[in-house]
């Protein structure tokens, strides 16, 4: 793809749990198609997505990751607190992490400028953060309320960066993009995902979930203004905690980029 001039194309990746790994479908597109990714911002999932990708691995590599991990087994390797602030404590997140990126990264040490968002607990602000450690950032930028305790970050208790701005287009502006991909993984929540049989009864940790998604999607379409193309994978019959389905968050994530592609070539050259 050739672009009629150089700008600066920024990247920003919502939150949505198991179908922020639709990102990693989107981010194979864009590199094959040869559009360039000059900064990235992610909240929750797209935090951990974008962390890694800002880190220098490439979205093959990323998928890779993905696909071979066993999410049956990860899930019950999670750390059970008190639950004062959560039910898990998130240490062997922070391993996980840790052993993914290779180490406790600090956000100087990326090839990609990144910076993802969390939420202050006790105010309801927005905090933005790229500085210091990013796998404390992403640890708070994915901490479900109720799900996982608080976050402890320069003083501030932080939550989940969902509740906030749940696609941070608008940190992309802050850091001096001008042209914005936005990719948004948190369907309508009208859209029904066809039922068949009897329906079962919700569990705690996915009506957590669910809870944060309501709250979410009434942020999602004042997050997305400012944005250039916004990506929406189609992904209303996969739920939160379907992290086994990761192959097919991928695939339809894939599947919407390619489909943006002819707009993003159009508005990249005008």
């Amino acid at each position: 793809m050739k672009i009629a001039r150089k700008r600066r194309v920024g990247l920003a990746l919502g939150g949505g749990a198991a179908r922020g790994l639709a990102h990693i479908g989107v981010l194979e597109v864009l590199e094959r198609e040869g559009i360039p990714v000059d900064i990235i911002t992610g909240t929750s999932a797209g935090a951990a997505v974008g962390a890694l990708y800002a880190q220098g691995k490439d979205a093959s590599l990323i998928k890779g990751l993905a696909l071979d991990m066993d999410w049956k087994r990860r899930a019950s390797m999670v750390d059970l607190a008190l639950p004062r602030t959560g039910f898990i404590h998130g240490k062997r997140i922070k391993g996980l992490l840790e052993s993914i990126l290779g180490g406790d990264m600090q956000f100087g040490d990326l090839r990609v400028p990144f910076a993802c968002v969390a939420t202050d607990i006790m105010t309801g602000e927005e905090v933005v953060i790229n500085q210091g450690s990013v796998v404390e950032a992403v640890r708070a930028s994915i901490s479900v309320p109720g799900i996982f305790t608080i976050a402890r970050w320069r003083g501030q208790y932080l939550v989940d960066g969902g509740l906030t701005n749940p696609v941070p287009v608008s940190v992309l502006k802050e850091m001096g993009a001008d042209f914005i991909i936005a990719v948004n993984v948190i369907p309508d929540v009208r859209a029904r995902p066809e039922r068949t049989g009897k329906s079962k009864e919700p569990g705690i940790v996915s009506i957590l979930l669910q809870s944060l998604y309501i709250a979410s999607y009434s942020l999602v379409k004042s997050s997305l203004e400012g944005a250039d193309v916004v990506i929406e994978p189609r992904l209303a019959d996969i739920t939160f905690s379907d992290f086994r389905r990761a192959e097919e968050c991928i695939l339809c994530g894939a599947l919407a980029a390619q489909e943006s592609i002819p707009e993003i070539i159009r508005k990249l050259n005008a």
